[in-house]
């Protein structure tokens, strides 16, 4: 398996819940589809004219919304498995 999509699938979380797992391959696929939308920008305004634009837009505003939404998340859930550590020892 190449590096790249091994990297994928790995958890960015301490104990990767299935809520936070699913914001994250949510967050991915966001990011890909924003990334083959910019690629193709031009065939898709070609048949979609000015539309296009706006639904990269809107595909923008939903992956820097949903990276925010990870990042607290991700942090709230390393928080608590980090003081669940602390307090063991």
């Amino acid at each position: 398996m190449p590096l790249w999509l091994d990297m994928l699938r790995t958890p960015m979380a301490a104990p990767e819940t299935l809520a936070l797992r699913r914001l994250r391959l949510i967050w991915q696929a966001l990011c890909l589809s924003l990334g083959a939308s910019i690629l193709g920008l031009h065939p898709l305004q070609r048949q979609f004219g000015r539309t296009a634009s706006a639904a990269i837009a809107v595909l923008l505003v939903a992956v820097l919304a949903t990276t925010a939404l990870y990042l607290v998340r991700k942090h709230r859930a390393d928080t608590a498995f980090l003081d669940a550590i602390g307090e063991e020892l």
